[in-house]
């Protein structure tokens, strides 16, 4: 199953995990990143280096997170069918990101 990124990501943007995923399966939207269902191959690499513990794989999301499954993959197959490339390059992440940290207690 595909991993799932959570709205714990909205606001901050950290761009971590982009630089770690083999197969190029991160779109980026003006407030977060979502991860495209079919392209995840499930590695885990993404897991681990989010700063706000953002990623989980769609088996192991908790349940107040459930909606936003449906969320990343319309917003992935949207952006991609848009023609837009996958995200593969660290950013910077959105200013107030370090807030938004500290206030989701990371």
């Amino acid at each position: 199953m595909p991993h799932v990124v959570t709205d714990k990501c909205n606001g901050c943007k950290f761009t971590d995990c982009v630089e770690v995923c083999p197969v190029a399966c991160f779109y980026e939207m003006d407030n977060q990143v979502v991860i495209h269902p079919e392209d995840c191959i499930d590695c885990m690499a993404c897991v681990e280096v989010c700063p706000v513990h953002a990623i989980y794989a769609d088996a192991d999301l908790p349940p107040e997170f459930t909606k936003d499954i449906e969320f990343n993959a319309n917003q992935a197959h949207q952006i991609k069918d848009s023609g837009a490339e996958a995200i593969t390059t660290r950013k910077d992440p959105l200013p107030g990101a370090m807030e938004r940290k500290k206030a989701l207690g990371y």
